[in-house]
């Protein structure tokens, strides 16, 4: 019998479908556990375990149900669980309920990477370029999601186009720096076709919970990617920086119809220090992101809370869709 032969790019996508179920999957039976862990326990009700599961038994008709799983039953992306208020901001409605009074968050690291393309970048080598770039979640754990594209608008600086990446953890993203795969990328792929790219790096916090996290689901399909990148004085570093940041975050939450989840954090990449904060935004759409941007509550937080501490701001923004999801 004769055996077929896939295309390598189709293989280590085919393997990180399987890594992602994987993951997914114990997410959700942590879930499971804890809720049924709850649950015994307000009811008072005998449990014991079996196997990798839970039994409950009824104390009245002495009936039970088994719920049996295998493997691990650690939490999902040995990612560090945080229980706080927070300004991770998600649309759903079951999220925005105003009666929760504490939300779960999860540590993420977010990588913004900017290049500058030469001029006689034509239309197939842009692809190309994307392309390889996007597929390096393919080739390597760590990285939860991934938007890239065209920079839609004129920016000081002269950046083109744009990479926004979220990884679990730091140590996840210093081995992306050195990941081998990502090394031929840029050699062969970026750095052909652009004469300068800079690097930023921050932690943030996101709601825990699978689609947020690994930013899935028709929400993300389409939309405006915004990234704000801050340089505040030295003199308000600290507590009125970070004061500035979470009224801006505050703000966020109140146009849920608009936004559907937006980052904060300070840049801790060494090699690009130029800007010390950064934010990322996800818009639902580019009406959703014109009307945020010209409202007078945005302008007005900027002109009271920023630009009295800010040296330098630069603005990027660019296009998200479902083809753009799908570079292969």
């Amino acid at each position: 019998m004769s055996s077929v032969q896939l295309p390598s790019m189709a293989l280590n996508k085919l393997e990180y479908l399987v890594d992602t179920s994987w993951r997914i999957q114990h997410w959700f039976w942590g879930k499971l556990d804890a809720k049924m862990s709850s649950d015994c326990q307000m009811n008072n009700s005998r449990k014991g375990r079996v196997g990798y599961g839970y039994l409950r038994h009824d104390e009245n008709n002495g009936s039970g149900v088994v719920f049996r799983r295998t493997g691990s039953r650690r939490f999902p992306l040995g990612l560090k669980q945080t229980n706080r208020r927070g300004s991770a901001i998600n649309s759903s409605s079951e999220r925005q309920n105003p009666s929760t009074n504490a939300e779960t968050l999860r540590n993420v690291v977010e990588h913004i990477c900017l290049l500058k393309a030469k001029m006689d970048l034509s239309d197939e080598d842009e692809k190309d370029m994307l392309d390889f770039l996007y597929t390096c979640q393919y080739q390597m754990r760590g990285i939860l999601a991934i938007s890239l594209g065209r920079v839609l608008n004129q920016n000081v600086e002269g950046y083109t186009h744009a990479v926004f990446m979220r990884f679990q953890k730091k140590e996840d993203l210093s081995k992306f720096y050195e990941n081998s795969f990502y090394l031929g990328v840029l050699k062969d792929h970026v750095t052909p076709y652009c004469h300068e790219f800079s690097y930023f790096d921050y932690e943030s916090e996101v709601e825990d919970d699978i689609l947020p996290i690994f930013r899935k689901g028709e929400e993300f399909n389409f939309g405006v990617e915004y990234i704000l990148l801050i340089a505040f004085k030295e003199s308000s570093l600290g507590e009125v920086a970070d004061g500035a940041l979470i009224s801006l975050a505050k703000l966020l939450v109140q146009f849920p119809s608009l936004i559907v989840q937006a980052t904060k954090g300070s840049n801790f990449n060494s090699g690009s220090k130029d800007y010390t904060h950064a934010v990322v935004i996800r818009f639902r759409s580019s009406d959703a992101f014109d009307i945020f941007m010209g409202s007078s509550e945005y302008k007005d937080i900027w002109r009271s809370k920023f630009h009295p501490i800010t040296e330098k701001k630069l603005s990027i923004s660019f296009s998200v869709d479902p083809v753009g999801n799908e570079l292969m």
